[in-house]
């Protein structure tokens, strides 16, 4: 490393917030970045720790002390380069992921970790800035052609590698707009829309087909792609969001969050149609957000943008630890008490909340009745802990929006999958091997349609790993033999 000593001589420095009052005015991205000179001391940070835990605490693998390295040497093309070794697509990482390296790095176990996510970021707005990152078309190309179902970040890195291996790819999406979940479930405040449309550019630029407004398995039978086409990835992501099959689910005021969340990208800067009597703004109401994940901040977030009269959050779970437990150490993932961006802008968040029924009049929703749990200790050959109702503690909360953000039950089985009649797994996945081709041959899958709902860099890792297993696939032919 460059300094050996610069854990010990500078503190970690984050990226600057826009004050809550002002961010939650206006639907932009609200961090600033620092300073290169800033930059360079926080990459000094990095130690040379012999064994570096943050490679394996990232999904893809990325080679992070190479490029803190470099950036403290002010190096920055070389650091991009190092960068997109690993990572189709850091300016996204380096945004929304939720930095599990961090959590990994050996400078954690007992000071704060380096910031590998804002060095990231850093890293790629500099080489957008300086022109580094341009279209770099195959020099040949194979013949061979890929169908790619589903434009998310599994879909997109899977289309990019394909694509500079020299293979034909279309990317088939249902939506008017490429993205996925980057496009249609993030909220901009996260990640805004530019930085994703700016990346497919590129990647238009350098050969990929997109056609949007294709719903396979609805508007196009997909054994006819199958027909058509070399290989097909199936990337269409785990939208079998888990519903609350309680009395007074019926009710008006109750959606779960990806019905929600889309809505106020398309009225954002993607400016998209929006049915006006599917139209769900939390503006005068009293929002209850069910889950305490990702998806159930970004309820909130969005929700106090709206104007919501008051935001609550709710999870089934215990409250987390504020430092990690005896048996969740180091560099594993921390299991502990976050607070997020969204939850800094205005929300009252309770743990151990069963919610037992729904009340309203004439027809809309009113009030939540809920239950307090109490958890028994951890079963050991479960890693779960067993919860009941603690007698007498039973509550109403008045509710006028409801928002289910209690997670996925895997893909959706009606149309595509159907059609194709892949295995599906235990868990309600699509089945795959380690080469993530399903049990059709020719026919590959990746991301959350066969790993279950995960995180943006999980995505961007199994549509490399697809990649490389639809290529190794279609090398059976040997015309396409190195």
């Amino acid at each position: 490393m460059g300094d050996v000593k610069g854990f010990m001589k500078y503190d970690r420095q984050d990226f600057k917030k826009e004050s809550v009052a002002d961010r939650v005015k206006h639907w932009k991205e609200f961090t600033k970045f620092l300073p290169e000179k800033e930059i360079k001391e926080q990459g000094a940070r990095c130690m040379d720790c012999g064994v570096p835990f943050c490679q394996s605490g990232c999904p893809i693998g990325n080679i992070i002390p190479d490029w803190n390295d470099l950036v403290y040497r002010d190096r920055w093309q070389e650091a991009i380069e190092r960068l997109h070794k690993t990572n189709n697509f850091p300016e996204f990482t380096g945004r929304v992921c939720p930095a599990p390296c961090e959590n990994s790095c050996v400078l954690s176990i007992n000071q704060p970790a380096v910031t590998i996510k804002n060095i990231e970021v850093s890293i790629v707005e500099r080489a957008y800035d300086e022109g580094w990152i341009k279209p770099q078309p195959p020099k040949q190309r194979t013949g061979k052609k890929v169908a790619v179902i589903g434009s998310g970040p599994a879909g997109l890195a899977c289309a990019d590698q394909l694509n500079k291996k020299g293979h034909k790819v279309t990317v088939y999406e249902k939506n008017e707009v490429v993205g996925g979940l980057l496009t249609l479930g993030i909220p901009d405040f996260k990640l805004e829309k530019w930085v994703v449309e700016r990346r497919v550019k590129l990647m238009h630029q350098e050969g990929v087909n997109f056609k949007t407004g294709v719903n396979v398995g609805v508007d196009v039978n997909a054994t006819e792609l199958k027909d058509k086409y070399d290989a097909i990835v199936l990337c269409g992501g785990a939208e079998d969001a888990r519903d609350l099959p309680i009395p007074g689910r019926e009710l008006e005021g109750v959606y779960q969050a990806m019905h929600f969340l889309p809505q106020q990208n398309r009225r954002g800067a993607l400016n998209l149609h929006v049915d006006p009597k599917e139209s769900v703004i939390a503006k005068g109401k009293k929002v209850v957000v069910l889950g305490g994940g990702d998806t159930g901040s970004d309820c909130v977030g969005t929700s106090n943008r709206q104007g919501a009269v008051s935001v609550k959050q709710f999870e089934l779970m215990a409250v987390p630890p504020e430092k990690r437990s005896a048996d969740n150490p180091w560099p594993n993932w921390a299991l502990i008490f976050r607070t997020s961006t969204s939850h800094e802008e205005g929300c009252e968040r309770d743990y151990g909340i069963l919610t037992k029924k729904m009340s309203g009049e004439n027809g809309k929703l009113k009030k939540l009745h809920c239950v307090r749990l109490e958890f028994g200790p951890k079963d050991p050959a479960t890693g779960r802990s067993p919860m009941k109702e603690i007698a007498g503690s039973d509550f109403e909360v008045e509710c006028d929006l409801l928002l289910l953000a209690m997670g996925f039950m895997g893909p959706v089985k009606k149309g595509l999958i159907e059609q194709l009649d892949v295995e599906i797994d235990a868990r309600g996945n699509v089945k795959a091997d380690a080469n993530k081709m399903t049990s059709i041959p020719g026919v590959f899958t990746a991301g959350d349609m066969t790993r279950g709902q995960s995180l943006v860099v999980w995505a961007i890792h199994e549509g490399r790993v697809a990649a490389e297993g639809v290529h190794r696939f279609l090398l059976k032919d040997s015309a396409l033999q190195k």
